[in-house]
């Protein structure tokens, strides 16, 4: 990066990080917790984000938000996942809310879509399991614009090691 820092692309952070352990300055994790909720990832790649973050490191996350209060299991095939339960499952890997913003709300957003999240851009998926929408459906998911999304700040106490 232009500061000096070490961008490092991660798929697969169970496999390993890239970097020693308690030397990243940040990770930053985009939509990605409405996958790893569906197969027992959520807990293991915090813990390797952790061990990866020097003490005070970042966590930042951008995630498509649900209603809070509905069930993580029913609510993530849709691509959403409550807030509440994110900060929750990231304090309990041992990180510390640090900041949140709203700065990807959408009140438009009615989380309510024939294809989950993927019926608002960019993706703006028009068809499958045997319906195709109708250019009005069509014209008033686009007429949301993309999805309600958190972004939260997660800090490494640090205290960590």
């Amino acid at each position: 990066t232009a500061t000096g820092g070490t961008y490092v692309p991660v798929n697969r952070p169970l496999e390993g990080m890239g970097v020693a352990d308690g030397t990243a300055d940040m990770v930053v994790v985009a939509r990605a917790f409405h996958n790893w909720s569906s197969d027992g990832r959520v807990e293991p790649y915090l813990q390797a984000f952790f061990k990866a973050l020097k003490p005070g490191g970042v966590l930042v996350i951008e995630q498509h938000r649900s209603l809070d209060g509905v069930n993580v299991a029913t609510v993530a095939p849709s691509g959403y996942v409550p807030e509440s339960w994110v900060i929750h499952v990231a304090k309990q890997a041992g990180f510390e809310l640090d900041g949140r913003s709203e700065i990807n709300a959408n009140a438009a957003d009615t989380r309510n879509h024939p294809f989950g999240v993927w019926s608002l851009r960019p993706t703006r998926r028009s068809e499958g399991e045997g319906r195709t929408l109708t250019s009005e459906e069509r014209a008033a998911l686009d007429a949301i614009g993309e999805s309600d999304r958190m972004t939260l700040r997660l800090r490494k106490p640090f205290t960590a090691q």
